[in-house]
């Protein structure tokens, strides 16, 4: 993290030393380089669940046209002179960021049926509560487990391939989505051109994504979002399929596709970039096993390594079930998150909600939800299944770790 330099204005600090150094030595402003900063199921369903789903016909309906994602690398003209009193002046803000699990938008699925029967409209599939929070937060990020298109054909054997009309995008805009992560295991379900169609479809409803590109540059790029004073850097990646090759498959120099992490190589690089320019930085990952409560120790010894790399909190995603927490060293590890709004099983749920303010977490806070009859609620204290699901991930959790009676996870002392 780069706490050291926190009070000035992003390359403030740097281009002063340079000026002066190589005004001395006879050098003119023209002479100074710029830094250039980035920018930045398979659910193992059981026989029961297939037969809940509903199938439907395909749709006709358009791939929204929109403009790409902006360019990975932007240049900053650095300000003429920044004094030390002018940086002391940044005022701090606290920024909240949610954090949600799987989404899926397919309408061949019971979730998508249902949510028609209630009108077609967001608040048939989530309640007010939730709704509220996503749109209330300064931040708000999901995993968007399937591509936006009506171009592709489903990868060959693949046991459940998810797809949804481009213009579902706007349930996320109804819910304040800022974020998606798209390093998943159904984000290539339809192959690359289905893929590309999902990254326009996003960018055109002003929604970022991490953990794909259409290439391995923009899929191993962060995406840096300033709020409160800081910059926030997100990140994300996916160890699933791990039997090789794997369905989804990772972008090249030039193919699109999502970036891997069962070998943590190039993700560490992501999080190395991303902690030297950012106040905080966030690792999404896509790791664990379906329907296993209990967090594996491969997941760990990724966590570790993301840690180490810079990472501040990480986030999990892809078991369709909720695991508990773990600190590693002082980082939050939410192992998983479940599904958020995804198919027709009565499952527990959840929130994370996250406080930054100067650059440090000052609160996370597990905010219990359930799904069901294709409906996501969330949970409130006094009605049984709050504190059912509290005890639960508590006991799912290292010993390391608190969870007070509303939710709020802290590292014991």
């Amino acid at each position: 993290m780069r706490k050291s330099i926190k009070p000035c204005p992003k390359g403030g600090a740097f281009f002063i030393i340079a000026y002066i150094s190589m005004m001395l030595m006879g050098c003119g402003m023209e002479d100074i380089p710029f830094v250039s900063e980035l920018t930045g199921y398979e659910q193992a369903e059981d026989t029961e669940e297939i037969q809940d789903k509903q199938e439907a016909e395909a749709s006709d309906a358009p791939v929204i046209v929109a403009p790409s994602q902006p360019a990975m690398v932007e240049v900053e003209t650095p300000p003429e002179t920044v004094s030390e009193d002018e940086a002391d002046e940044i005022v701090y803000e606290p920024v909240t960021i949610l954090f949600a699990g799987d989404m899926n938008f397919d309408r061949r699925y019971a979730n998508m049926n249902s949510l028609a029967s209630r009108g077609g409209e967001i608040d048939g599939a989530l309640d007010e509560d939730i709704i509220a929070a996503m749109r209330d937060a300064d931040i708000t990020m999901i995993n968007n487990e399937f591509p936006y298109s009506d171009r592709g054909t489903p990868t060959a054997g693949k046991k459940f391939t998810f797809r949804a009309e481009p213009e579902t995008v706007r349930y996320l805009n109804d819910l304040g989505v800022d974020i998606v992560g798209l390093a998943n295991n159904h984000a290539y379900d339809y192959g690359p051109d289905a893929l590309l169609d999902t990254m326009d479809t996003l960018s055109g409803a002003d929604i970022r994504y991490v953990g794909a590109g259409r290439d391995i540059a923009e899929a191993m790029t962060p995406q840096y979002i300033d709020a409160g004073g800081m910059t926030i850097a997100f990140t994300a990646a996916t160890q699933i399929e791990r039997s090789l090759p794997p369905d989804t498959k990772e972008a090249t120099e030039t193919e699109p596709g999502v970036l891997r992490t069962l070998d943590p190589e190039k993700y560490i690089q992501v999080i190395s970039e991303a902690d030297e320019n950012a106040d905080f930085t966030i690792a999404f990952v896509h790791w664990g096993s379906e329907n296993v409560f209990e967090y594996e120790a491969a997941q760990r010894e990724l966590a570790e390594k993301y840690a180490k790399a810079g990472a501040d909190l990480i986030i999990g995603a892809h078991p369709h079930v909720l695991q508990g927490f773990e600190f590693v060293g002082d980082v939050p590890v939410v192992y998983s998150m479940g599904n958020f709004w995804f198919n027709s099983k009565t499952l527990d749920s959840c929130m994370i909600e996250a406080t930054v303010n100067e650059g440090e977490l000052t609160e996370l806070r597990f905010i219990p939800c359930i799904q069901k009859g294709c409906f996501t609620s969330m949970l409130h204290e006094g009605e049984g299944d709050f504190e059912r699901i509290l005890a639960d991930e508590l006991s799912r959790s290292a010993a390391n770790v608190e969870l007070s009676e509303e939710g709020i996870i802290t590292k014991k002392p």
